[in-house]
């Protein structure tokens, strides 16, 4: 059984489990299958409250797929919600990597 196999088994029995749906989102990205991880990794965005470290590994993946206008789009949401949870370090991760794109 993968990885991949290994988490979508767990995530059949807690399907809302913001971390194991992460962790799918993170092997999609690894297989190349880079709609349906961005489709996971958005989807963890919407969620309420919105799961942080979503939007800082889309925009990552994003940049390397050279959509860097889509990734800055990302990182601001991703900075604002970081602020709203009271994520210093997570916002200040993101403005950088925002800064760095320019």
């Amino acid at each position: 059984m993968s990885r991949r196999e290994k988490i979508e088994a767990m995530l059949a029995e807690d399907p809302g489990d913001s971390f194991l749906r992460y962790s799918l989102a993170m092997e999609l990205d690894k297989e190349g299958a880079h709609d349906a991880s961005l489709a996971k990794f958005a989807e963890l965005t919407r969620d309420t409250p919105p799961f942080v470290p979503a939007f800082f590994v889309a925009s990552q993946q994003l940049v390397r797929l050279d959509r860097a206008n889509e990734a800055r789009e990302i990182l601001r949401s991703g900075i604002e919600a970081a602020a709203q949870q009271d994520d210093s370090h997570a916002a200040r991760e993101m403005s950088e990597f925002l800064a760095s794109l320019g």
